[in-house]
């Protein structure tokens, strides 16, 4: 029996990043991932956002230039901190980077641009989990940082939303604790109401 939509978005969970294995999305599966990534909430129909597709040599190439960049900001590195940053892309086939990139507008603000950018990496979570693949959304510390953002094709005035890694998952994932959802909301009643 096939899954309905709210059943699959009450179950959806992240994959371990080490455990995402080839094959990935195919290229026309990256087309529909990257079109239900697009259809999100966009005040403005600016398209305040975009992907980088990390794949193939490109990821090592990536940590080659990460673990350069982290001996450069911590000194020398032990040899399972540089294998740390030389992985950091080539754990899973597919890492797609969400990227803020806001627009000039007089009227709406640069925060509803970064949320705009959140709902499409979500999107684009939900898409890849639709069509059977492991993902996990992750930024680390080469998002906050000038340089790495640098190295990883982002411009001076856009920001990380994050990194998407996707790929094949065979294993079930377990169940972590969520938020009781009946403490996180409240019905108004208004100032008024004493």
């Amino acid at each position: 029996m096939a899954q309905t939509t709210i059943e699959f978005l009450l179950t959806r969970n992240s994959a371990p990043i080490q455990d995402l294995k080839a094959p990935g999305p195919t290229d026309s599966q990256i087309e529909t991932i990257l079109t239900a990534a697009s259809r999100v909430p966009d005040h403005g129909r600016l398209a305040p956002w975009r992907f980088i597709l990390y794949r193939g040599a490109a990821r090592e190439k990536v940590g080659e230039k990460l673990a350069e960049l982290a001996q450069q900001r911590e000194g020398p590195l032990t040899e399972g901190r540089r294998n740390q940053e030389l992985t950091r892309f080539s754990r899973a086939p597919l890492v797609i980077g969400v990227v803020s990139s806001p627009k000039e507008n007089q009227k709406i603000p640069q925060w509803e641009m970064f949320l705009s950018g959140g709902a499409a990496a979500m999107n684009l979570i939900l898409a890849a989990n639709a069509l059977g693949y492991g993902s996990n959304w992750i930024t680390n510390w080469y998002s906050d940082v000038p340089e790495g953002r640098a190295l990883l094709g982002i411009a001076p005035h856009e920001r990380v939303v994050g990194f998407v890694h996707i790929g094949s998952y065979d294993g079930s994932t377990p169940e972590r604790p969520r938020p009781d959802v009946g403490s996180l909301y409240q019905d108004y009643s208004g100032p008024w109401q004493g």
